[in-house]
């Protein structure tokens, strides 16, 4: 009888210490610092998790902005194919997590992520592969997105989506002020002649007077809710147009007619999002729009000490910024475009700037609100190509899975996952 009764009890030790994982270790913890081999892919992994109703914690500002979930059969599985890094950790070690974040003293905290955003990218049909820096990065983090373009905003399909991304687009109606260098181009011909015909198809007897009216739709879209996002000359040409709804800024090569000698003084600032009395790049030949991008000879920086600053927010007080500006690094290497960097002074004061390099008075970074939605623009055409230049091979991201540039795209794609908290400033 004693027997039966230790061997029952050595029985019932061997199965405590033989399921650890299931009675202990039920939370997988993503690191976002330099312990993290493929940053990029974590918010893939991240994504895939909320498209499979799996409630995930983005822990703001530990371990450089962490994901954690709850264990659950397949997860495991999908994280090593991802080749994203990954801990199984008990429920006790979570608990110590959550204390530490909880408090009031660090500044962190969690953020809930509960649904899966539904992400459109305004682009051409016919983009060409060195075009942008969005796309590429959906693509490698194997995030899905659905690709639209005027038809599709002017239709009003905007709604159907939580967060927009802005293609290196030229809203002023210039096409991108490639004239002087590209015009004899097959795509640059081939861009005007789609982009003629979409006018014509949605009623507009310019291309200018068409993109005037997306930007107001995608003003809409903001205002109702939405989400947008903006890189490299999709920023300025944005508010540039918002500004001169209704008036001729483009030259006769652009749209048949010269513009208005006058458009300058008629420009309306408090249609803008982001920038104020700026001065319009009339020269037609001229590869800029106007004075909001910091010029080369003004910036003192070149390549090896171009760098910009990320702010470090209150992550228990300003959630938003906090979340769009976790990285594993703060100083981030800077990166060209055609837009490369906002002319601090003329930036307005309600926007919130969460990346700048402070000695060239420039800022890199930003966000704001409009209505009910949020939009964040970023200066540049690709974090990990310096001087990406038109007609240049694309980026191989498998080269750089832990760019903290390509980082702050990423943050926006997340942002809209997140349980919406009230800011306590």
């Amino acid at each position: 009888m004693i027997l039966k009764r230790f061997s029952l009890l050595l029985l019932l030790a061997a199965l405590w210490l033989g399921a650890p994982l299931a009675a202990w270790a039920n939370q997988i913890l993503i690191p976002m610092d330099a312990a993290q081999k493929e940053h990029l892919k974590a918010y893939g992994a991240t994504y895939w998790l909320l498209s499979k109703q799996v409630e995930v914690d983005w822990l703001l500002n530990y371990r450089g902005g962490a994901f954690s979930c709850a264990v659950a059969p397949g997860i495991e599985n999908e994280l090593t194919v991802r080749g994203v890094s990954f801990q199984v950790i008990s429920s006790a070690q979570y608990g110590s997590i959550l204390q530490e974040i909880a408090d009031p003293n660090a500044n962190m905290d969690i953020m809930k992520l509960e649904k899966v955003p539904k992400i459109a990218v305004y682009t051409p049909k016919d983009k060409q592969p060195w075009d942008d820096a969005v796309t590429m990065v959906l693509a490698y983090a194997e995030i899905p997105y659905t690709q639209i373009y005027d038809d599709e905003v002017l239709r009003g399909d905007l709604p159907k989506y939580d967060w927009l991304h802005l293609h290196h687009e030229d809203f002023t109606g210039q096409y991108g002020k490639f004239y002087a260098s590209y015009r004899n181009r097959p795509w640059y011909q081939q861009q005007q002649r789609d982009s003629e015909a979409a006018a014509k198809r949605n009623g507009f007897a310019k291309v200018s007077q068409m993109k005037g009216a997306v930007t107001v739709k995608m003003q809409e879209f903001i205002a109702g809710g939405g989400f947008l996002f903006a890189m490299c000359s999709a920023t300025d040409s944005y508010d540039i147009a918002l500004a001169g709804l209704g008036l001729d800024m483009v030259e006769s090569m652009y749209d048949g007619d010269p513009a208005d000698p006058t458009a300058q003084t008629k420009l309306n600032f408090n249609r803008t999002l982001a920038f104020k009395d700026f001065q319009l790049v009339r020269d037609p030949y001229q590869y800029e729009y106007s004075s909001i991008d910091m010029q080369p000879y003004e910036r003192g920086v070149y390549e090896d000490n171009d760098y910009f600053q990320l702010f470090t927010f209150s992550a228990k007080y300003d959630p938003v910024p906090t979340m769009l500006t976790q990285n594993h690094e703060k100083t981030v290497k800077g990166f060209m475009g055609q837009t490369t960097a906002f002319r601090k002074s003329l930036v307005k004061s309600d926007v919130i700037v969460m990346g700048e390099n402070k000695q060239s008075n420039e800022v890199r970074y930003m966000h704001g609100t409009l209505g009910k939605g949020t939009w964040t623009f970023y200066g540049g055409h690709d974090p990990e190509d310096y001087q990406h230049l038109v007609e240049e091979e694309p980026t191989d991201l498998a080269l750089h899975p832990n760019s903290p540039g390509y980082r702050l795209i990423l943050n926006n794609i997340l942002f809209p996952a997140a349980k919406k908290k009230k800011q306590k400033t």
